[in-house]
This record gives structure tokens, sequence and C-alpha cells, in this order.
């Protein structure tokens, strides 16, 4: 597979490179995050390993830029910013998982692996609730009207279309959504839903994603 690594501290990205190199990946390398950005604008890669600080860009930076532009790559943000905030920053950002300084490079493997696996495994076309959702073109249509979502309004939306018909609790939503497997103590479920919902029930009169109290959200199945 084609791997972008973007990663300014030269000892880091050799290792790095030299392990996928092992693993029979493509390796290249970018040490700024201007010209790691130019090069996912310019190529296709099954995975982009970004580290968080960088010269010219930061490296969240380079993620809220590639989603802004639609790009659905999967993202790995390496960092050396353990905190809660900061792992809710980077998964805020776009980016699809989050791996702190120093890290073994056999865990990272994994993780590039798991990203890769679930990007491949993903249908190309979901619908239900009037909804049609095509993850390749990246867009949205209700009973053919187009809708334009955020990266993150896409992946919430996404999730609740592969569950249709069944609950989904604020817990799944933070693990399969944003990757947390822990609650933020924020609002970012609800945040997202109510600017989701808005978007998707413009126009149209009817609810399509409903609140079951006291235990979550659904998509009623077609």
């Amino acid at each position: 597979m084609d791997i972008l690594l973007i990663e300014d501290d030269t000892q880091t990205q050799d290792n790095v490179a030299s392990c996928l190199d092992a693993q029979g990946h493509a390796v290249t390398r970018a040490g700024s995050g201007d010209a790691g950005l130019q090069h996912a604008l310019e190529h296709d890669y099954a995975a982009i390993i970004v580290d968080r600080m960088l010269p010219v860009i930061d490296g969240l930076s380079v993620v809220r830029s590639l989603r802004g532009q639609g790009r659905q790559t999967p993202i790995l943000v390496l960092t050396t910013m353990s905190g809660i905030d900061d792992r809710v920053e980077g998964l805020e950002a776009g980016a699809d998982d989050y791996l702190v300084k120093p890290f073994a490079l056999s865990e990272l493997i994994a993780r590039v692996n798991a990203l890769t696996r679930r990007a491949a495994r993903s249908a190309t076309r979901i619908c239900g609730g009037g909804l049609e959702m095509d993850l390749i073109a990246r867009t949205v249509t209700r009973h053919g009207k187009a809708v334009e979502l955020q990266p993150q309004e896409f992946r919430l939306l996404e999730y609740l279309l592969r569950n249709a018909g069944r609950v989904v609790t604020r817990a799944m939503l933070l693990e399969h959504v944003w990757d947390l497997h822990f609650d933020p103590r924020t609002n970012i479920v609800e945040t997202h839903m109510s600017r989701l919902r808005a978007k998707i029930d413009r126009d149209f009169g009817t609810e399509t994603i409903h609140t079951v109290r006291g235990a979550g959200y659904v998509i009623r199945a077609d």
C-alpha cells in the first residue's frame, strides 16, 4: 500500500519508514506540513501518518484542510500530547486515530492495518430513511435532493445509516464516530447531532433521526 508519512523528526521518520517498508508498503516522506498537504492533495494514499507538531503548517491544520476538501483517506496522528483534551481536539479535526509518542512500531503497524482494513470493508452506497449516501463521491441526498455535510457530520450519519432501525447510544457514537472509549464530558455528540438534523430535515418537513428518550438515536429502517 502507498502510505504518506508527514514527520519532521528525522530519526522518527527513518524508523517508521523502515518499519513500513519492511511490511511491504511504499512510503512517501514529507518533513513539513505544507509539503505533506501538497502530496496528500496530489496523490491517493491508503493511509496518512502525520505528526501533530510540524513546521510551516501544523498536523491538525493539515487534517482539517484535507477533510474540508472532502478527502477521506484514513489518518493517524502522532503526538507527544497525551491529554484527553488534546485527543478530543485531534479527533474533532477529522483524524481517525491518535498515537502518543513514544510508541512501539508494532502498535503503529497494527493501527495502520486496522485503519486500512476498515476503509476497504466500507460499502460504497448506504440508504435508509429516505437518505442515500455515496461513500466514494462523499455525497448525501434525501429524496434526490443534495444535502451538504461537514466531514464529521458525514461520519455521524454514516454510522446511523449503517445501524438503521437500531437504537444507537451516546457511548456507541463516541466510540465508533469519534474513536473515544471514554466520556469526554462535553456536548460533542449533541452538538453534531443538532447540526446534522438541521441539515437533513430542512425543507423536508419530517424528522429523519428520532430520539429514543433515555436510550439514544435511531433512523427508522425503510
